[in-house]
């Protein structure tokens, strides 16, 4: 994240909307969103005035932030925090005093008067222990991206349904109002019809970005091991670990753990186009890109332009670590274009603007939606969804189905472009259909025993 989204982030109000019209919103995602009930949670969970059981596993920046927006639910106790490392678990129990303090996330999935768990750990954790939880009878609260290959997050879904565990996934932005409405504006066509989506962040880190400490010994009070989890094992690193001053954790720069930028930012946008634009999936992706000018030991890319083609439309997602010349004044953002206007969204709110090359005057649809809308972003309703969901089992508002098609996405444009070609994809089966091996090859990962994927 630049340092520019960074600043416009901490600066922002936000107000409140109501559960109803969320949980409304969620509702109205059809099919994708599949119903399920089960004796096991009911027999927990009596009614909606009863109390949720919640642990957080993984004790970063995000997992605290997260934990936080729950503890501000008058119907959650916090029971439980994990992580492997010390710091992070004494920042934890600073928040939750009360709660037990762990180290082995598998101590949680054990405790059977646990409800709920939420998900903070590095991308790398987060198929793996999804499943874990799901097997163990444990809702799930994790944060995006689902997964780091497209295999695993399709595993997460198999899990959830399986085991009928409500799974929310930590896009937030669908449970923001303003994105709601600017959703409803593509959908009911406002806009005319939209031939190009343009998503972006960008920022300046250069040259020297995350600079290049050598490996090292772990520190004393971190279980090294524990952390790579059934990630490869390698020598200790303070940037495959390490938080940047700001708390933003560089093991996102790593393939092993995370897919840079493209997965960290790209889909929370990426999330909001395909709702938008109803599409679980593109036909095609193309990428170019590279780590050009950054003198660090960071593993992704500096720079990328990745192409999505969907049937009748096309969209773009950059990324550029190494400028952080704003579009349009904006940092990050998408911008909707459709022949009788235009429609910019980010989590400040969202500006319509009528096509006036073509038009004399605001077409008649266009009228019904204010011009502009400021942010409806509160981040305890996400979770308040998802608490709702675990008492009533309906689907949440991101359920994991979802998450996962939005990650699957943005993992695409780092297939297309560390195999150095394009890529063409059937959504449903979830495969490469062109003759790109490496892609085919990226779409599963190995995991380091003893770990292994299992729904």
């Amino acid at each position: 994240m630049s340092k520019n989204t960074r600043s416009k982030i901490g600066r922002r109000q936000f107000v409140s909307t109501t559960t109803a019209g969320i949980v409304g919103a969620g509702a109205a995602l059809g099919a994708a969103q599949s119903q399920s009930s089960t004796a096991a949670s009911t027999s927990r969970i009596q009614g909606a005035n009863d109390r949720v059981r919640v642990a957080l596993i993984g004790a970063g920046r995000q997992g605290i932030g997260v934990m936080r927006n729950h503890q501000r639910l008058e119907d959650v106790d916090v029971v439980a925090v994990c992580d492997v490392y010390k710091p992070n678990l004494d920042k934890a129990s600073g928040f939750a005093p009360k709660a037990e303090r762990v180290t082995d996330f598998r101590r949680i999935l054990d405790d059977k008067s646990i409800n709920a768990v939420i998900l903070g750990t590095p991308d790398h954790w987060h198929a793996l222990q999804t499943v874990m939880a799901c097997a163990a009878g444990k809702d799930v609260y994790v944060e995006k991206p689902t997964s780091v290959a497209i295999a695993e997050g399709r595993a997460m879904v198999d899990a959830a349904r399986k085991h009928q565990r409500i799974v929310q996934v930590g896009t937030q932005q669908r449970s923001a109002l303003h994105f709601q409405r600017a959703v409803e504006i593509v959908k009911e066509g406002k806009l005319g019809a939209i031939t190009s989506v343009r998503c972006w962040n960008v920022g300046n880190a250069a040259p020297e970005g995350i600079g290049n400490p050598p490996d090292s010994d772990p520190p004393a009070d971190l279980d090294w091991d524990m952390w790579l989890g059934p990630a490869p094992k390698v020598a200790f690193n303070k940037n495959r670990f390490g938080v940047h001053p700001e708390g933003f954790s560089h093991f996102r720069w790593f393939w092993d753990y995370a897919g840079g930028m493209m997965t960290d930012w790209g889909v929370h946008l990426i999330d909001i186009v395909q709702w938008a634009m109803n599409v679980d999936a593109p036909l095609a992706v193309s990428a170019v890109g590279g780590k050009f000018h950054l003198k660090d030991n960071r593993e992704t890319p500096d720079t990328i332009l990745a192409t999505y083609q969907y049937p009748g439309w096309v969209m773009s997602y950059e990324n550029r670590v190494c400028n952080g010349h704003l579009i349009n004044d904006h940092d990050y953002g998408i911008y909707f274009y459709g022949a009788d206007g235009t429609l910019f969204v980010d989590r400040e709110g969202y500006r319509l603007e009528p096509e006036m090359r073509s038009r004399k005057e605001q077409p008649p649809e266009m009228r019904s939606f204010p011009a502009q809308m400021r942010s409806t972003l509160d981040n305890p309703t996400h979770a308040r969804n998802f608490i709702d969901c675990v008492k009533s089992r309906k689907a949440p508002i991101c359920d994991i189905e979802i998450g996962h098609r939005s990650s699957s996405t943005a993992i695409l444009g780092n297939l297309a472009l560390r195999s150095g070609a394009s890529v063409t994809w059937d959504g449903k089966a979830e495969k490469v259909t062109n003759d790109n091996r490496k892609a085919a090859d990226l779409l599963t990962r190995e995991y380091r025993k003893p770990w292994d994927l299992k729904t």
